[in-house]
This record gives structure tokens, sequence and C-alpha cells, in this order.
């Protein structure tokens, strides 16, 4: 192998080491709220910026501040939706959504089900893996607005 495909690699995998440096400052500043719980919106920003990023780490057309720059517009963008949204919760309702009961007391609401598109198989996968066999042990689960599916087991009380 040439010089020149030798420094081609340490510049890609140098400008490879910036952006992801970059990206895991700006996603620092985001908070903990962005990591932890993934939703629609989230999953957006996180493809937007691969998108950003992908030509300024391979030395593609465009130049690593571009990627830097677009990368940061991004999670500027982003930090200062977290905030629109803290202060206007009904917005983030509106955009990203709402938790939806799908077991109540026992009782698939099937309704619901289906505008989830969720399955009476997946329901009972969920259901098995927080240790349930049957809707009837649930006092009630809720699929949130992560895709998670929070369960209440009948017998639970609040103070729990």
């Amino acid at each position: 192998m040439s010089h020149p495909f030798y420094w081609f690699l340490s510049t890609l995998a140098a400008r490879t080491a910036i952006v992801l440096l970059y990206l895991v400052a700006g996603l620092r500043v985001l908070g903990k709220r962005q990591i932890g719980q993934m939703n629609i919106y989230d999953l957006v920003l996180v493809m937007a910026l691969a998108n950003s990023v992908q030509n300024a780490m391979t030395a593609g057309r465009g130049e690593l501040s571009i990627g830097v720059v677009s990368a940061g517009t991004l999670l500027l963008i982003g930090r200062w939706l977290t905030g629109v949204f803290v202060r206007h919760p009904r917005l983030q309702e509106r955009l990203i959504g709402s938790p939806t009961v799908i077991i109540n007391d026992g009782e698939l609401v099937r309704d619901h089900m289906r505008r989830e598109h969720l399955t009476e198989e997946q329901v009972l996968t969920a259901l098995r893996q927080h240790g349930l066999c049957e809707p009837k042990d649930a006092k009630m689960a809720v699929l949130e607005v992560d895709g998670t599916l929070s369960v209440v087991p009948k017998g639970a009380t609040s103070d729990e």
C-alpha cells in the first residue's frame, strides 16, 4: 500500500475521532433524559445527526467543519426543543404522543391495541418479561411513548 493511502486512512481515523468526541460532548449537553428515554423525536434527531456527520467522517465532499456545524445546529435545536417540551407538555404530547393503556383491570383494551398496532402475542410476550402469565394477572399495562410496556401486577399497591 502506498504512502498516500496510509495518509488517507490516518486522516479518516482522525476525522472520525473528532466527530465522535464532538457528538459525545453534544449529547452530554442534552442531558440524561435524552439518552435514557428514546422517543420518535429522539430517533429522528439521532438519524439526522448520523446523516450530518457522515461526510465529515469519511472525507466525502463535506468538510469536517461543515459536519461539525451541522451536528452542532441539530444538537442546539434538540436542546431548545427539550426546553420547549418541558414548558409546554401538551405540545410534546401532540408531537410525540402519550402513553396508551393496553390492559385495564386484567382486560385487554383491544381498541387501543388496534390503534397502536399491537398483537395479543406481543402483549403476552411483554407480560412474560414482567413475570406475568396472562392479562388477568395485570392490574394495568401501559404502552409508553418510548415503545416499552409498563406493567402493574394485580395486588400491587401504590406504596410499592
